[in-house]
């Protein structure tokens, strides 16, 4: 068995877990993880600096997610969307992970981008956001690919109530070509969305992202909420019309909340996607204490890596990727390779090794051991 010198003591790890590769995606639930971008190690990728991402790893990685069964939620938070991935560089990521997908199959079944108005930060009314968002949605839409309406920073910052949120979005459903995925993100994930739909009172900002829905239904294939509230989730699940979806963005309690019938778009599964296909192999087939037995492990993993900064989980994610030999460099873009400390990424390989997620130790532990002689360890 290997062993590594953590800190805290020396851990021994377990024996590797085969997961096996899925005929096809889940049955019972849609299912995308939201996937992260390579860093090129060799590119000026401090903060503040343009995206310098590394396509070729890129790609493989989202090859990776599709050989488990799953869609592809690209460009959003998780490939560091708002915190270091560019508008500049967003377009090529669209055009790229589109067409790696139309050569895996139906780019609209594989993958889907998300739409925003961040290439547009000085927006100065809500008839400019509209229109930024316009200008991403017809990139996206160009692609062949699906869209996620991403929150915006600068609505809500410019917008005074629910009615502004209804028009703007009112305006979006006219350039759609498809029905998209609305995007509901908490402020835990981005601060500046605080207050999104119209109030700060999630009650009151939630009666008011119903009526949109509902208002809209033809054009909603589904909502992603990410406020990591499982209670709210299922009330909003209930409250829904029937045929939009919810695709729970809880990455604290996903395991039931799909269980009892959500459909998924995560970040975690970036990291868990040979469990994650794996219990739902169990669930299309109704064996749901294997479904609790695979994905209850995942469970601390996540709640670790997502911990307060929750914004900051990105870091996490890409630590897991380079562990597990998806990329040659533990770099991200905007430096954010940095935003989580030596003791939280430690504890993060013990549980990712514990769920049965690394891979090849041998390489987990090279890899980890020269992380720790970095830090003097």
């Amino acid at each position: 068995m290997t062993s590594i010198d953590l800190p805290g003591g020396t851990y021994t790890l377990r024996e590797p877990v085969s997961w096996g590769k899925p005929a096809g995606p889940a049955r019972s639930r849609v299912v995308y993880a939201a996937a992260h971008v390579v860093a090129d190690p060799l590119g000026d990728n401090t903060p503040g600096s343009p995206a310098v991402v590394d396509w070729d790893a890129t790609l493989r990685f989202r090859r990776h997610l599709w050989s488990y069964g799953l869609r592809i939620a690209d460009a959003m938070d998780t490939a560091q969307r708002n915190m270091g991935l560019d508008w500049a560089a967003c377009k090529q990521l669209i055009r790229r992970s589109a067409d790696e997908a139309r050569a895996f199959g139906d780019p609209v079944e594989l993958v889907s981008f998300g739409a925003g108005t961040d290439h547009r930060p000085d927006a100065a009314s809500l008839d400019e956001v509209a229109a930024a968002y316009g200008e991403q949605i017809e990139t996206v839409q160009a692609s062949g690919a699906g869209v996620i309406v991403m929150a915006s920073r600068q609505l809500a910052r410019l917008a005074s109530g629910p009615s502004d949120y209804h028009a703007v979005y009112g305006k979006l459903f006219s350039v759609a070509d498809r029905p998209v995925i609305l995007h509901w993100l908490g402020e835990m994930f981005d601060p500046n969305l605080a207050g999104y739909w119209g109030s700060r009172d999630v009650e009151t900002a939630t009666r008011s992202f119903l009526e949109l829905v509902h208002a809209h239904a033809g054009m909603v294939d589904g909502v992603k909420v990410s406020l990591l509230d499982e209670q709210h989730e299922v009330r909003l699940r209930a409250a829904l019309p029937e045929g939009v979806k919810l695709y729970t963005g809880d990455d604290f309690n996903y395991p039931s909340l799909i269980k009892s019938g959500s459909h998924a778009l995560l970040g975690i599964f970036d990291a868990i996607a040979p469990a994650a296909a794996a219990a739902l192999r169990a669930l299309d087939t109704g064996d749901l204490a294997r479904y609790d037995e695979i994905f209850e492990p995942t469970v601390a993993l996540s709640r670790k890596i997502f911990e307060a900064p929750t914004y900051n989980y990105k870091t996490g994610i890409v630590f897991l990727a380079w562990l597990n030999g998806h990329q040659d460099a533990f770099a991200m873009v905007n430096g954010a390779q940095s935003a989580r400390s030596l003791t939280h990424l430690s504890e993060v390989f013990r549980l990712a090794d514990q769920a049965g997620l690394l891979a090849d130790p041998d390489l987990a532990v090279s890899r980890m051991t020269s992380l720790l002689a970095v830090h003097g360890r």
